[in-house]
């Protein structure tokens, strides 16, 4: 797959590689953004058994280490469509993998773990049982996993050692008190752990519409907030969530200058120079943060996605390019990874072959995460229910 936009001017007459290894005029006026990564989709790249399938992928993250770490739903699957009937010479069709995966970058599953009852609900000294629906995946450089839950009655962060061994949760089983609490959440969407400042930070966001943060160490409240860094108010989405509130329009569309986040705060991830980076899904756009050195929040920017888009809504979640130059955001209704200038925030390109189920389409893309190498990786949810791989292949002048 290789999805650009061009940059015709002198420089690219010059050739590409005369502009990256000659000091002329001409290679001055290329910044690195300006480079525009190109892929192409690794098909078949998650190594499974032959019966074994995974459902609804609804987190992805790459650790330190390189290795990709899924989050999926076995819980997902509908066996009368076609593609699960019964495999050939297999005695059951497409038992459900469990719903952590460890891989390498080149798909071999190192370690899988997690399902119901793994965490008990035996008592106030023990953890809660395994979430009804995990939403939501995020593994710390001290080598920990971060798990979200957003089913019925899920308002909890789980965190676990790397082979599933329980450590600690944030929130509390069937309690949510508002975007007012400093104890409780609200369906978490996803999770970020800045090791280095000891704080854990939760996009919650399903049924509270808020960003707050703990300590790493003791748990305790360490800040909260709305869009524009203001107070999160008190609007919460109705519960139960379902579905369908994710892909409906009765809220009058996405309003990508609206004062308090949308209905679904889905991502919080940090990018270069340390900022916080809030996918505000329903309301189409990314808000931007940065932490003072007086540990001040501080806001920075508003940036639409798409900003007209309907339906599962754009700005679903973001990664960063290894060198810090460029932004991929997943946009789950319009079938693509945008790329943007990390400094700028001017959009470059994208990638995607449209919706549908073919190598490097999209069905509902979910999730984006990058490896060290600056090979991109996605996830979908619905009927999606994969992981894909996108091999960086090369590099193309983008921009003028």
């Amino acid at each position: 797959m290789t999805m650009k936009t061009p940059f015709w001017n002198s420089c690219v007459l010059a050739g590409l590689a005369l502009i990256l290894t000659t000091p002329t005029a001409c290679a001055e006026q290329i910044t690195p953004s300006q480079i525009l990564p190109e892929f192409e989709v690794v098909e078949d790249w998650v190594q499974l058994p032959q019966n074994v399938k995974i459902g609804q992928v609804s987190g992805l993250t790459v650790d330190q280490h390189d290795n990709i770490w899924i989050l999926q739903r076995p819980n997902s699957f509908d066996f009368s469509e076609p593609e699960y009937t019964p495999l050939k010479g297999a005695d059951s069709c497409c038992r459900g993998a469990p719903h952590v995966l460890k891989l390498s970058p080149d798909g071999e599953i190192l370690s899988a773990w997690g399902r119901p009852g793994l965490v008990k609900d035996t008592g106030s000294d023990n953890p809660p049982r395994w979430p009804n629906n995990v939403h939501g995946l995020f593994v710390d450089t001290n080598d920990t996993v971060w798990i979200g839950g957003n089913g019925a009655d899920d308002h909890l962060v789980l965190n676990f050692e790397t082979d599933g061994t329980f450590i600690r949760s944030i929130g509390e089983r069937d309690t949510t008190s508002g975007n007012e609490s400093r104890s409780t959440l609200g369906n978490p969407a996803d999770i970020f752990v800045d090791t280095a400042r000891k704080e854990v930070f939760v996009a919650d966001g399903y049924i509270n519409k808020r960003v707050i943060s703990f300590d790493l160490e003791t748990g305790d409240f360490s800040r909260v907030w709305g869009a524009f860094g203001e107070e999160p108010g008190s609007e919460t989405r109705d519960q139960p969530f379902d579905q369908s509130q994710a892909t409906n329009n009765s809220d009058g569309g996405a309003n990508p200058n609206a004062r308090s986040f949308g209905d679904i705060v889905h991502c919080i991830e940090q990018g270069p120079r340390g900022r916080l980076y809030v996918c505000d899904r329903r309301n189409n756009r990314i808000q931007i943060f940065e932490i003072s050195n007086d540990d001040e929040l501080v806001f920075v920017e508003n940036l639409p996605i798409a900003p007209e888009s309907g339906g599962p809504r754009s700005a679903s979640d973001i990664a960063f390019s290894p060198d810090g130059a460029h932004m991929y955001v997943a946009d789950m209704a319009n079938s693509k990874v945008w790329i943007l200038d990390s400094e700028t925030y001017d959009i470059l390109g994208s990638f995607g072959e449209g919706r549908g189920t073919g190598p490097g389409q999209f069905i509902w893309l979910h999730s984006v995460a990058v490896d060290s190498q600056g090979n991109v990786y996605t996830s979908e949810v619905n009927r999606g229910r994969r992981v894909q791989k996108f091999a960086l292949k090369s590099a193309s002048i983008a921009t003028e």
